[in-house]
Parts: C-alpha cells; sequence; structure tokens
C-alpha cells in the first residue's frame, strides 16, 4: 500500500545564493540552509518546497509557485519598489493592466494575478482571490 508520510515539491535553480537572497529578501520567505545540499522554504501555510541548484538549469515556463495575497495592488506594489519586474503575456482572454494585472474578478475569470520570475527565470505569481 502506498501510504506517504508527508509531501513536498521542488524546483532548481542556477545559483543557491542568489534565490537565497530573492526568496528571503526580496519575498519575505522563511529560507533554511540545507548545508549544501539546497534551500528549503518555508512557505506561508505551513508547506515547505526545496529548492536545489543545478549546473545546466533551465527555467520553468509556467507557474511553479503562487503566493495568494489579500491585496494585489499592494503586493505587486511592494514587489516593484523591491526591483521585481512583472511580466506580460500575449493572447490572454483579457489585457493586463498598467501594473502587470490580469484582472480576472471583474471578468468572471477567476482570480486577479501577476506573474514575475526568480533570478533563475521560473515563473512565480501573485494573485487575489477575492
Amino acid at each position: 500500500m502506498f501510504t506517504p508520510l508527508a509531501t513536498f515539491s521542488g524546483f532548481s535553480v542556477n545559483s543557491l545564493e542568489k534565490a537565497k537572497e530573492f526568496y528571503e529578501q526580496t519575498l519575505g520567505v522563511e529560507v533554511e540552509d540545507t548545508k549544501g545540499m539546497g534551500l528549503k522554504l518555508h512557505l506561508p501555510g505551513g508547506s515547505t518546497l526545496f529548492v536545489y541548484e543545478k549546473e545546466n538549469h533551465t527555467p520553468a515556463t509556467y507557474t511553479i509557485l503562487n503566493f495568494i495575497v489579500a491585496n494585489i495592488d499592494e503586493a505587486v506594489d511592494t514587489l516593484s519598489q523591491k526591483g521585481v519586474k512583472f511580466e506580460r503575456y500575449e493572447g490572454m482572454p483579457f489585457t493586463q493592466d498598467e501594473k502587470g494585472i490580469a484582472r480576472g474578478l471583474k471578468n468572471g475569470m477567476g482570480p486577479d494575478i501577476a506573474w514575475f520570475t526568480d533570478p533563475a527565470g521560473n515563473v512565480l505569481s501573485v494573485l487575489q482571490e477575492k
């Protein structure tokens, strides 16, 4: 019988040092250095995520981590002030505003969401569900 005791996910980066600085200082995530193995991110809500360095790292072309926020405008403004640049994507069912936020709530098409990348190029987002 398959009976896992716990679960966690992981992804690669090209520099643990840059990842640690970004996730800890820019995003405010608690980061635990596992002494050469990688980084353990302690995420809001109690989840953990393992980040490891990979020599031939290729950034994920899809969203690997979503941060749910109470106010997306405040989150985008705060991250922008910390140097985060928000992505723009063509071909969406509705356009992103001047901040890079896709306003799904007012269009009845899911959450409000804005995408950005970590230093390794992996796609992340902030989103507001209501």
